[in-house]
Order: structure tokens, then C-alpha cells, then sequence
């Protein structure tokens, strides 16, 4: 199997680059995300890939960021998502768009991606809202958490006031809850949602 890709591009076209490595081209199938990233002909060029074998045929996937691929992957273990679905999603959403989107339960964000309806977005949100946390990034695991209780409607009054009041004022939800996570970070559980707002706006300003 192959798993990584380092070498120069040879070509690219609308959903694939050739990479040359050492004379030899490889085709690795990107997202739109990864394609834009990339400079042009004859340029460097590292990808983290992914190898797909079937009966019929052997694809590469290429990624930018072993985040990326790791996406690829959980998308592809939710029902009807099979790799052309979970490459669109991960060539519209930056892993921190889609890490928010699942702890927020914002369908919507993920329909952004070509080819995914409403009810497959659903799925996506649902399916992985509890196993997202490790791709959300470095030290974001509480403010996944408070975002994902929010997304399910299970955290506390204070918070939950507190993050709807924030996006009464204009941010969006991924804005308020942040927000609100280090609010909560620095006044603590039991703080009052006038506290949190206080705080959040605070943390807002210096954004």
C-alpha cells in the first residue's frame, strides 16, 4: 500500500495530479481544497494518501494533511458515504469546519459539499457526533465537548443561554461557542450565563 507521495507535479486536472516521483507518475484523485492548495507543473509536492483496491481497479486519494485522509477515512464508516461523497465533504471542509459542524450537529455546513443532500448530511452529524473529538484538533477537546452538548441540547442552561445570546448579537454558532468554551475555561461550570456573556465577548474582541 501506498501511504505517502513526495515528488514534483507532473499535471493536474479537475479532481486529479499526476505526481511524478523518481520518473515514475502517479494519478492521485484530491478535493477541491487540496487541488487550490497546490502550485503548478514542475513544483514540489508531498501528498498523505490513501489506497482504495477493489476488484476493478486500485485508486490513490491525496491529501494535504494526514487530517484530511484521517477524515476520508471516518467518513466513509457512515452508511450511504462511500469515497466520492467523503471527498467532496473533505475538498469543501477543513477538518476544524467539519469537527465544528459534527459537535454543533450543523447539517446545513456539511450540505455545503457537492453531491451531499440533506439526509446524508444528517447522517454524517449524527453518526459521528461522538467520534470526532480526536480530529478536532490539538487541545480542543473541551470546547468539541461544549459544543457538541450544545449541537445535542444538553448543556447546561447558563451555556446553552449564553452561546444563543452571542449569536443573537451576530456571530455564528461556531463563534459563540468557542466563545463560550473559554468563558467556561476560565470562570468555571457553575458561572452564570451574564458571566459567560461577559467573558465571551471579551474573548470575541481579542479575535
Amino acid at each position: 500500500m501506498i501511504g505517502k507521495l513526495k515528488g514534483s507535479i507532473d499535471e493536474i486536472g479537475e479532481d486529479h495530479l499526476i505526481v511524478d516521483v523518481h520518473g515514475v507518475g502517479y494519478v492521485a484523485y484530491c478535493g477541491a481544497r487540496t487541488l487550490a492548495s497546490l502550485g503548478g507543473p514542475g513544483e514540489a509536492v508531498v501528498l498523505f494518501i490513501e489506497t482504495i483496491v477493489r476488484e476493478d481497479m486500485i485508486r490513490l486519494y491525496g491529501f494535504a494533511t494526514t487530517a484530511e485522509r484521517e477524515w476520508f477515512r471516518l467518513l466513509q464508516t457512515v452508511q450511504g458515504v462511500g469515497s466520492k461523497v467523503a471527498l467532496a465533504v473533505v475538498g469543501t471542509l477543513s477538518p476544524g469546519d467539519l469537527a465544528n459542524a459534527v459537535a454543533l450537529q450543523d447539517k446545513a455546513m456539511v450540505a455545503r459539499a457537492p453531491g451531499v443532500g440533506p439526509k446524508v448530511a444528517a447522517r454524517i452529524v449524527a453518526e459521528l457526533k461522538d467520534r470526532a473529538p480526536a480530529f478536532s484538533g490539538p487541545g480542543a477537546e473541551a470546547s468539541f465537548g461544549l459544543k457538541r452538548d450544545v449541537g445535542g441540547g444538553t448543556a447546561a442552561a447558563p451555556i446553552a443561554d449564553a452561546v444563543s445570546a452571542l449569536v443573537n448579537l451576530g456571530y455564528s454558532r461556531d463563534q459563540a461557542a468557542n466563545a463560550v468554551a473559554t468563558a467556561v475555561a476560565e470562570a468555571g461550570e457553575g458561572a452564570e450565563s451574564a458571566k459567560l456573556i461577559r467573558l465571551g465577548l471579551k474573548a470575541l474582541s481579542r479575535n
